[in-house]
Formats: C-alpha cells, structure tokens, sequence
C-alpha cells in the first residue's frame, strides 16, 4: 500500500527519522497560516502518490505567508500531470507546508528487498534528486549498497560505510549513521516494501534530513497496522483496482486491450507475455486465484469489462484446486449478466475440462475455445484483428 509524503514523514518522526518541520493543507488559508507559523518561508508540495512533482509544477517555494497562499492556491485543485500518472494525471487534493532549509548537498538512500540474496539492500547515491533508475543506467558506479543480514540488522559499520561513500565527514557523517540506523528501524518495524528518501539533504550546519519520503507498506503484513491502514486513498487508487480488491483478487491495471483473467499469478505473468509474443497487449493482471468459485470468476469478470480500452478477453485456467467446469459455469453466467458483445477466448485445461467444454458449447454463447496455451494467445489477436 502507498502513502502520501507527509503520511511517511509522520512515520518516521516516530522513529526519529529527521524531517523538515511541516503540516498538511487543504485549503490555501490554512497554508497562509501554516507558512505563517513556519517562520514564511516555506516549500509547497502537491500531496498525489506519483512521482516527478517538481518537474509538473507541484512542488514550489513560497518566500512569504503572501505567497504561500498564492502558491498554494494554484496547486490545489490542478490536474497534475507527471511521468508517473500518465496524461490522465492527478487532481491535488491537499498540499504540504514544510520550512525552508538551508541545503548543503543532495543526496539518495533507498531501502528495498533484493529477493537475489534474500536479504534488504541499502542504496545511497551522491545523485540526489535524480530518478534512481535513471542514475543505474548512466552512472551505475555511483550507487553505493550494503546488505543486511535480517538475523543481526543493519550494522554501524555498514551506516558508516554508506556515509563515507557519500564523501560525508565529521558531524555530518555521525548525523547520517544515525539518520540510516534510525531508517532501517523504522522500515523493519511498519514492515514497509519499499522506502526512498530522494533527495535525502544535508543543511548548512551539517545536518540530515529527508527532504522528501516515498513509503510502501507490504500488503501482506496491513493486518499488524491498521493505524496505518486507515490512510489508506482511495482517491489515489485505479477504481477497478479498488473494486478487485473487495473481492480479494489480484488485480493490476494496464495499458493494453486484452483483457486477462487467470487463475495462479505465474501463469497469468506467463499469459501476459504469450499475448504480447503473438503480438497484442494485455489490459491487466489479474489472478483469481487457486481455489476460485462461480462467483469468484463472475466478479473478475464483470472488473475486467469495467475497462472500455478492453477489446476481447483471453481466459486460461488451469483446473489444479480449482474445477474447470466451476470456472466454465462462472463465465457463462457472467457473460449472460452483463451482456458481453466481445470475443471471448477460453482455454480450460485439467480437472473436469470436458465437462467444462460441454457447458461452454451448451450455452448458447459465442467462446472461442483453444486446446493450448499458445493458440489461446494467437485466437485472442486474431479476433482483434478481425
């Protein structure tokens, strides 16, 4: 799950993760008041879980509690468009008031899984307010990383290491080993998947601080914080996705026209690339998982057509737990329900499959059934083409 920038900050306060003083908005008064208290220069930062705010005019310094207001202003309410959000953008619903810092030097930490090793890799880089990806590409030898060990944590030698990598000396480099230490403690203890501190500054008088905080909490691990589910955003969310998730399915929103409903997530990435072989682009994941029931496959169905850019449907089960002919039953009344009048590919294969295939030729209703996996992918582009 994702959380806004001054929802992480809020987090690793607690942690005593340094972060600029700061409060959140939602009205330009209020951010005329906040700016106020904040000493009148402030930073305005449009609050959408995206990144590349600055560069879509999201992110402004306002150098009186006058100008905080006419900036803030113009923000809230904007589509705010990045690289991140597509064309379609974000409307910014709330704002960021933060202090002013007098900064020194920009700097990266991230904190991620390297699932290679099985163990959390700290990722610090001198390129601070670059795209990490892009810095990877370009300049790999400019990314530090030190591993950790998840039975003895994350050690002060290696904070130590990371610091002095960053050219950091003095007080600076003790500010930084404690801000790192202070990181990975928080990232253990909300189970987060993902922590990016970019840029991750160094002020004046040589101390740290997370200029900006990107903050992932693993889906799997919500039911120990519900604090923190409860800022959960909807308004931030793709709305099929939301949907699916009321029914416990995996669902992830993409870009193509074919619309795919799997049963086990392998298979439906393995899926994915046969669309894409045969030369179509798939409009989603979306696994219905091992165990899936008539209702189940109704439900994913129903979410997979909510999606107008979906032109024709690939349906591959394979019948391990799950029953084909339960699956087959689920797809015909669905399509009864909602009335579909796009192809529909089905390739059902293991337990009860014939009986599956009789219900599907039964119905009354247009399936394309294939007998294997590669010519399911070909008969669903075909049908495109058509």
């Amino acid at each position: 799950m994702k959380i806004h920038e001054y929802q992480a900050k809020d987090v690793l306060k607690k942690f005593n993760v340094t972060v600029p003083r700061g409060k959140i908005a939602y009205t330009a008064e209020e951010a005329r008041a906040i700016a106020a208290e904040l000493g009148g220069t402030v930073v305005i930062k449009a609050q959408i879980h995206a990144g590349g705010r600055g560069k879509g005019g999201g992110v402004k310094l306002a150098k009186s509690v006058e100008e905080a207001e006419v900036i803030a202003n113009q923000i809230l309410g904007m589509r705010l468009v990045t690289h991140q959000t597509g064309s379609e953008g974000r409307i910014v619903k709330k704002v960021l008031v933060e202090e002013g810092l007098a900064i020194d030097r920009e700097l990266y930490v991230g904190i991620v899984l390297d699932r290679s090793v099985s163990q959390l890799a700290i990722m610090a880089s001198t390129e601070g307010g670059m795209e990490i990806e892009k810095v990877a590409a370009e300049a790999p030898e400019k990314i530090l990383k030190q591993w950790v060990d998840p039975a003895v944590g994350l050690q002060a030698f290696q904070a130590r290491n990371l610091a002095f990598g960053l050219g950091l000396v003095g007080e600076q480099n003790k500010n930084a080993v404690k801000f790192l230490m202070a990181l990975y403690n928080a990232y253990i203890a909300i189970d987060a998947s993902l922590a990016e501190i970019n840029p991750l500054v160094v002020t004046t008088d040589g101390k740290v601080y997370a200029l900006d905080a990107k903050i992932n909490i693993d889906d799997n691990a919500l039911f120990r914080h519900q604090d923190i589910l409860t800022w959960r955003d909807f308004d931030e969310e793709e709305p099929l996705e939301v949907e699916a998730s009321k029914y416990n399915l995996n669902y992830i929103k993409l870009d193509g026209d074919v619309g795919c409903m799997v049963n086990g997530a392998g298979l439906a990435m393995a899926t994915m690339d046969l669309i894409k072989l045969a030369g179509g682009e798939p409009a989603n994941f979306l696994d219905v998982g091992g165990s899936a029931s008539a209702e189940t496959v109704e439900n994913g169905f129903r979410i997979i057509l909510g999606d107008k850019n979906v032109k024709a449907v690939l349906i591959n089960i394979f019948g391990g737990i799950v029953r084909c002919d339960r699956v087959a039953n689920g797809v015909v009344e669905a399509a009864r329900k909602i009335g579909v009048d796009i192809p529909i590919i089905v390739r059902l294969e293991g337990t009860n499959a014939k009986e599956a295939g009789v219900i599907l030729q039964e119905s009354g209703l247009k399936f394309l059934v294939a007998k294997s996996f590669q010519e399911a992918a070909q008969k669903v582009v075909q049908a495109l083409a058509n």
